[in-house]
């Protein structure tokens, strides 16, 4: 399936305006997504990363948000809902797949943790739609990542905009704006495994 057609089909039959929770990892890949997104969504960044190992990195990401937000315009209004700093959660769920590679199951598992507090939080503050900036990376599998949110669906009273945002040239567009608007881009995703894999290769 095309997601990112599948996604513009969907808006077609969203009225403008609509709330939409967007799961956040970082502040470049917000960039690239706000703007594809943000003229026809009312939207919350939900900042959920319970991989971020580092408290110290998790603080930096999220005043980096913030600063996003600050910067851009879109037509609707954009905010900012902090989740809880969780790492003991992603401990647990990683817990006999520290050797995973990246983008193995550790990963499928760590989206699905991440996507499921979302749909969750969305069901709790009725926000109609909930979606997921983690598609735009070219490091993450936006078929497991669609798969993920199509299922939490049935388990949640929200529904899941499907997503590929790396498509259009959704990275090289969140490189652009990341440099316009003085954006930190760090080199991993977050995790100690991920920093490692990093540092070895």
């Amino acid at each position: 399936m095309n997601y990112d057609i599948e996604m513009e089909n969907q808006i077609k039959t969203i009225p403008e305006g609509t709330k939409l929770l967007l799961h956040a990892c970082c502040a470049p890949c917000s960039s690239a997504v706000l703007e594809r997104i943000a003229n026809h969504f009312e939207i919350t960044i939900f900042y959920y990363n319970p991989n971020i190992t580092e408290k110290e990195e998790y603080e930096k990401r999220i005043e980096e948000i913030k600063k996003l937000i600050s910067l851009i315009h879109p037509k609707y209004k954009v905010s900012l809902l902090e989740g809880n700093y969780e790492p003991d959660k992603f401990f647990t769920m990683a817990k006999g797949l520290e050797g995973e590679p990246e983008r193995g199951k550790r990963c499928y598992k760590c989206y699905n943790l991440r996507l499921e507090e979302t749909a969750k939080v969305a069901e709790q503050h009725n926000f109609p739609y909930f979606c997921t900036t983690l598609t735009l990376s070219p490091h993450k599998n936006s078929n497991w990542i669609n798969e993920i949110g199509e299922n939490l669906d049935s388990n949640y009273q929200t529904t899941y905009l499907y997503s590929d945002f790396k498509k259009r040239e959704g990275y090289k567009r969140s490189i652009e704006l990341s440099k316009e608007y003085d954006l930190y881009r760090q080199d991993y995703c977050g995790c100690i495994f991920s920093k490692r894999e990093k540092k070895e290769h």
